[in-house]
């Protein structure tokens, strides 16, 4: 049993919705089949229905997320409880296609959407728990709103990805560079700029 895997489900979920550049890639059971990438027995039952639950969870699950990475730790552990409520998990033994003895744990749901939930949501609360829940956050390089999971030594993750990180250096690098322009430029008007003050001992200047 992997956790931190069933940790990633619950981002790529999240992930395939980009709101802020008006993208989703949860809309047939093409794409459902691929969010359910190496999960073969749920890629053969999942119907149209389960695109819907799961459209739904993301909603509730970017939340977790949202909030986590706003400081509101209460909001989103009582969010995520909710969801552990409402998709609990399932654990069996099991050793099928000549596999060691292993834990699945959404042996049992009623449908792939909420087998998915199940373990997707105890791997992030599994995460939470053990890395903090100022691991979960969401990729400041607007408009790419991706989540994620910061794993780094350091609690240093801003990005979603190396891609994300250099655009939004890149950004902040050429805003600088306009406003040390903006500076150099106000600067040289002010020199230009005629002395209009009258000086003690002089007459006024005519207008």
């Amino acid at each position: 049993m992997e956790l931190t895997s069933y940790a990633e489900m619950a981002v790529r979920l999240v992930n395939t919705e980009q709101p802020l550049r008006g993208r989703d890639s949860l809309t047939s059971l093409t794409d459902l089949r691929q969010l359910l990438a190496g999960k073969r027995a749920w890629q053969q039952l999942a119907d149209d229905g389960d695109i819907d639950e799961l459209r739904a969870l993301r909603g509730r699950l970017r939340q977790v997320f949202a909030a986590a990475a706003r400081g509101a730790e209460r909001q989103a552990v009582d969010e995520l409880n909710a969801l552990l409520t409402e998709y609990p998990v399932h654990p069996q033994v099991s050793g099928h296609d000549g596999s060691d003895w292993h834990l699945h744990l959404a042996e049992g749901t009623p449908s792939v959407a909420a087998g998915f939930a199940a373990v997707a949501c105890m791997g992030l609360a599994v995460q939470l728990t053990q890395l903090g829940i100022a691991r979960l956050g969401v990729c400041q390089a607007a408009p790419c709103s991706a989540v994620f999971i910061d794993t780094s030594t350091n609690r240093s993750r801003r990005y979603c990805s190396d891609r994300c990180a250099t655009r939004a250096n890149v950004a902040a690098y050429r805003a600088r560079r306009r406003d040390l322009a903006s500076g150099d430029a106000a600067a040289v008007g002010d020199t230009h700029a005629p002395d209009l003050r009258q000086q003690p001992g002089t007459p006024p200047a005519n207008v």
